[in-house]
């Protein structure tokens, strides 16, 4: 029986003997983007987000390496601002500085998604407030 290699989802490998990747480097920063914005419901899907951003920084193109490193930072600078809330939360400054960290994660997620629809590099990806 021959094996259909045109079906939905098969892949073959390119000539030069490495394979055509599935999901694109712009997909995958997409994707980290959306799992940061879930991460306000549970938490959870920062950590994934941040592993594949830290896995892709290093093979993707020029463009989306902008997009990784800036994803990374967001969500190191954004652990520092969650332990601080976290260490200063019975005085009136950890609501500030969590509400700020609302703030700060909204604008970077929304301002690199801008930037990556548009197919453009993030200006400072090692910027601690926008990018």
């Amino acid at each position: 029986m021959a094996i259909n290699t045109k079906a939905a989802g098969a892949r073959r490998p390119a000539r030069n003997g490495s394979h055509t990747p599935i999901v694109s480097d712009y997909g995958l920063a997409l994707a980290v983007y959306v799992l940061y914005l879930v991460a306000f419901f549970n938490g959870l899907t920062a950590i994934i987000g941040a592993i594949i951003a830290y896995i892709q920084s290093d093979r993707a193109d020029e463009i989306a390496r902008t997009h990784f490193r800036f994803q990374v930072k967001t969500f190191l600078i954004g652990l520092l601002y969650l332990f601080i809330a976290a260490i200063t939360l019975h005085i009136v400054i950890g609501g500030l500085v969590l509400l700020w960290w609302v703030v700060w994660t909204l604008i970077r997620n929304v301002k690199g998604l801008l930037a990556l629809n548009a197919g453009e590099p993030i200006r400072d990806p090692d910027s601690w407030l926008f990018g």
